[in-house]
């Protein structure tokens, strides 16, 4: 039997989808996997601030559509880059064992975030790492950047950039990990929701493959997706509102840790919320709801217009 995988170019996304092509041939060893690479409108437009695409699903759209139309069987997502509505007919079908949803920073001297000097240049396109800057430090500037994460570390070694705050899953993943100067915790950073995650994305009606994927699935991994993309939902966020979720299981509770930021940084509303596990949905509405309660709203509004 013979599969096709649909996934960005970037060295990251081959490395992503290559490990779950690994995971899958280790149960299934007769299967071949032929990968195909989808330019995705986030990599058409890299030259272009985030902010300033307005296509919903910048990173995976494409790949989802040669999905739907039978181009390729099955794709690789960043969990993180799903939108939280999946498209007609497609389905995320498994979410592996998820790696460090940590924010860290990378900088050029080796300094921690609260020893670099003022007015130094901090490195991000992320709204929501923009505001937690601005919330630790608001005397530092933040300057755009895009490109892939060794371009990223270039521009830093280059000068361009005093720092950089990325995703640790990433680093770890291009065995990169030797350069980070500081882990940021969940509750000061919290991360994006699904970061550090996979999103394994099938045909819906496809029963036999999503069978075969559905191996790779790892539960914990699983229900935590599930509880901070329907947190993001439920609030009405995206990309672009800077919202932090990031979920786990702690004996026998689900905790769901969220916040939201102003774009200046100086309000930030946080929460540490707990529900039932076999009731992930639930616990991302409900602490969704008391968030909206607690200002998050105007916040949304705010980010919008």
């Amino acid at each position: 039997m013979k599969l096709i995988v649909g996934t960005r170019g970037s060295k990251l996304s081959l490395i992503q989808t290559e490990g779950v092509n690994r995971r899958i041939k280790q149960r299934n060893p007769e299967l071949e996997i032929i990968v195909k690479i989808i330019k995705t409108t986030g990599d058409k437009k890299a030259d272009e601030s985030l902010l300033s695409i307005e296509e919903k699903g910048m990173f995976e759209k494409e790949i989802d559509e040669a999905l739907i139309r039978g181009d390729i069987d099955f794709a690789v997502h960043s969990m993180k880059d799903v939108p939280t509505i999946q498209p007609p007919r497609s389905a995320i079908v498994a979410v592996p064992e998820r790696s460090s949803p940590n924010d860290v920073l990378v900088s050029k001297e080796n300094i921690k975030l609260m020893d670099l000097p003022e007015s130094s240049i901090i490195g991000t396109s992320s709204p929501r790492r923009s505001a937690q800057i601005k919330y630790k430090r608001p005397d530092l500037e933040i300057k755009a950047i895009r490109g892939n994460v060794d371009t990223r570390l270039n521009k830093l070694n280059k000068g361009l950039y005093d720092a950089i705050i990325v995703a640790q899953a990433g680093l770890d993943r291009l065995n990169l990990g030797k350069n980070v100067t500081e882990r940021f915790s969940l509750e000061e950073f919290t991360p994006a929701a699904g970061q550090g995650a996979l999103a394994v994305v099938a045909r819906e009606d496809d029963k036999k493959i999503t069978e075969i994927l559905g191996l790779l699935n790892h539960q914990p991994s699983k229900i935590a997706a599930l509880t901070e993309r329907e947190f993001v939902k439920s609030i009405g966020g995206g990309c672009k509102v800077p919202l932090g979720a990031f979920s786990c299981l702690q004996g026998d509770k689900l905790l769901l840790y969220a916040c939201i930021l102003s774009p200046d940084g100086k309000t930030k509303i946080q929460l540490k919320d707990s529900g039932d596990p076999n009731l992930p949905k639930e616990l991302g509405k409900k602490t969704a709801m008391k968030m909206l309660e607690m200002g998050a709203k105007k916040l949304i509004e705010h980010w919008r217009a």
